[in-house]
């Protein structure tokens, strides 16, 4: 069976509606799957595709969704379902057609994303292992968040760098980083919130009604600044957003220094899928927060 017969096949037995695809338009945008909206009578879906060992990583992100659905903050693309054949996998999920947003569209993302931080799990990480773009995630559990950052988070990363060749004063200065992480976490106890985990602008939007919402996520329980610091990695939130998200759950005023650990998660992540110069940010990252011990 091909896959898209396999894709009509799996829509049409978990949505108990015929399925058959009457058109099949790429999407662009994607570095790491390919899209495409199908639509059939009046049903419409979005699909991504990629080899077969991608499952895994399609699961995690249809359970993401559910997760994130869960904390009924904001808007989340419904999962269909997920399969394989023919030597790929693939994730079908709810259309949702963009708007440019109205004009209270970021206060509203604002005030919804400090709504879903306050659902809040017992540990740090989550249920299962996941992805950050194409790299592993790890999640297990635990009741400190020092140690979960520190371990599931930099060294992971750290360790990976390493692997791919980015050795010497990186890793020397990472470890002295790792050694001192408790010296930024003395005065602050973070809640083990609810996060998307990769909450750039391109993983954000707003419907046809301004309706924000929020999609392909790397979800785990932990520090709400960690979602925060990465809207500001790349840009594209502006101060309507951050107002809006202040006035509802405030920011701890170690949160100017801390945001900086925590891009350098993603900074390293960086490094480790595109290279170039990706890895002298980590470094000089690394130095402003050795700076701050």
């Amino acid at each position: 069976m091909s896959v898209w017969a396999s894709i009509e096949k799996s829509i049409t037995e978990t949505t108990g509606h015929a399925f058959a695809i009457r058109n099949q338009q790429p999407i662009g945008g994607g570095s790491i799957n390919s899209a495409y909206r199908l639509d059939s009578d009046g049903q419409h879906y979005f699909v991504k595709l990629n080899q077969a060992h991608a499952l895994d990583m399609f699961v995690a992100e249809a359970e993401g969704l559910h997760e994130l659905a869960r904390a009924n903050a904001i808007r989340v693309p419904s999962p269909v379902c997920y399969g394989e054949a023919a030597g790929k996998s693939w994730l079908v999920s709810e259309f949702i057609v963009f708007g440019s947003g109205a004009g209270d569209s970021a206060q509203q993302l604002g005030r919804q994303l400090a709504t879903m931080h306050r659902y809040t799990s017992k540990q740090f990480g989550w249920i299962r292992d996941n992805t950050i773009g194409s790299t592993p995630q790890q999640n297990s559990r635990t009741d400190s968040w020092d140690d979960f950052y520190r371990d599931r988070r930099l060294r992971f990363q750290f360790e990976l760098a390493a692997r791919n060749g980015f050795t010497g004063l990186l890793q020397a200065k990472g470890e002295r980083l790792m050694e001192s992480l408790n010296v930024f976490f003395t005065n602050y106890a973070p809640e083990a919130s609810l996060l998307h985990g990769d909450l750039w602008g391109g993983n954000r939007a707003f419907d046809e009604t301004g309706q924000p919402v929020i999609f392909d996520p790397a979800i785990y329980y932990g520090d709400r600044e960690a979602d925060i610091a990465m809207t500001e990695l790349f840009g594209g939130f502006g101060a309507e957003f951050y107002a809006a998200y202040q006035e509802v759950w405030p920011l701890d005023a170690g949160y100017s220094v801390r945001k900086t650990l925590y891009n350098l998660y993603h900074i390293l992540n960086h490094a480790n899928l595109f290279g170039g110069g990706y890895a002298s940010q980590a470094e000089s990252m690394t130095d402003q927060l050795l700076a701050e011990i």
